[in-house]
């Protein structure tokens, strides 16, 4: 236990000369923006930025695929070669807008890989090579007689944790089988897209669940999960619940506020995750910016706030470990409640 700690406070102090050299090619291109900073981090991009040095900056180019509105053509190329009549707006978070030949302008079909983009794949590939080593020591050893050790054992340890005490015993046994491997994937795929969120550089760095269109996305699978699959007492229970007559007919009062939460419950998981990890984010940056603010305002404020901003950014690096896994844990664990619900004890029993 004393190694795991000491492994998890050495990965999190790694981080800190990483956070600091992140944030100098602004303090050195001559101002601190410290809002355009966190705005920049928070936003998607179709180039993946690294670092500046002396005016240049150091990017990867993501390649840009755009249809033409006016002309029906497909467009390929990069943030620099964008050719006309398509133009980042500016007004509109830097997306691609064309200008049409009337002067307005409009959103073309846009199936850019940009910097979200290119981090969800990166996650799917670590997620890939994490379970096909895991599959390949099953493949090669017995189970029954040599317990998996080291990653292994620590991979199905949380596995048979969230299939046994979440999905089984959230949904009932009866019904939980068909929905773990959703869950599952829910579970690791937001818990390994914050963790890589918190490596400040590439290959990591992108905010992928701070981004509210995959919170959005991951918020309508749940909901298809809960309401497509949920049993006929569970519609009955919305459309005709067992209150008083006088509360459904003549005006359905409470069908209406039961249909209403066929819709929060999935809002709710969809801003709990975006809310708290875009603000995770935001505090770390911040308190990044804030040394560089403090030796800008002379040396006593420069050591004064860099000793504060150190400590509040090891503890917030620390916090926000603790909250890659909290946050994954609490959008399963409540998918799998909703799930439950929509199918009644009386019929898991």
């Amino acid at each position: 236990m004393k190694q795991i700690k000491t492994i998890v406070l050495l990965f999190l102090i790694s981080f800190l000369p990483l956070q600091l050299w992140s944030a100098t090619e602004e303090s050195a291109a001559g101002g601190l923006n410290i809002s355009e900073i966190v705005l920049e981090h928070l936003s998607d991009n179709y180039e993946w930025h690294i670092a500046s040095y002396k005016g240049k900056s150091l990017s990867i180019p993501l390649p840009i695929i755009v249809r033409s509105s006016a002309t029906g053509t497909w467009s390929v190329c990069t943030a620099e070669t964008l050719p006309k009549p398509f133009f980042f707006d500016a007004a509109h978070h830097g997306k691609i807008y064309e200008q049409m030949p009337n002067g307005s302008h409009v959103r073309p079909l846009d199936l850019s890989i940009t910097k979200v983009v290119l981090q969800i794949w990166i996650v799917v590939l670590v997620l890939l090579c994490i379970f096909g080593y895991c599959s390949r020591w099953y493949k090669h050893h017995d189970e029954k007689s040599e317990a998996p050790r080291g990653f292994v054992g620590a991979i199905e340890m949380i596995v048979m944790t969230i299939n046994d005490d979440v999905v089984k015993g959230s949904i009932g046994e009866k019904h939980y089988k068909p929905y773990a491997p959703f869950l599952l994937t829910v579970f690791f795929f937001i818990l390994m897209s914050n963790l890589i969120g918190l490596i400040p550089i590439f290959p990591g760095g992108s905010n992928i669940t701070g981004n509210i269109n995959i919170t959005l996305f991951l918020a309508i699978c749940s909901m298809i999960a809960i309401n497509v699959f949920g049993s006929r007492e569970y519609w009955k229970d919305i459309f005709w619940p067992h209150v008083p007559t006088f509360l459904k007919v003549p005006v359905p009062l409470m069908p209406a506020i039961e249909l209403f939460g066929v819709f929060t419950k999935p809002f709710a998981l969809m801003i709990r995750l975006f809310a708290n990890m875009m603000a995770g984010h935001a505090v770390i940056l911040s308190f990044t910016c804030v040394i560089f603010l403090g030796w800008s305002m002379g040396v006593g404020f420069g050591i004064g706030l860099n000793t504060f901003s150190i400590i509040m950014l090891l503890f917030m690096n620390a916090l926000e470990f603790l909250v890659a896994f909290v946050q994954a844990y609490v959008f399963t664990l409540l998918t799998a409640v909703f799930i439950g619900l929509a199918h009644p004890q009386a019929e898991t029993e």
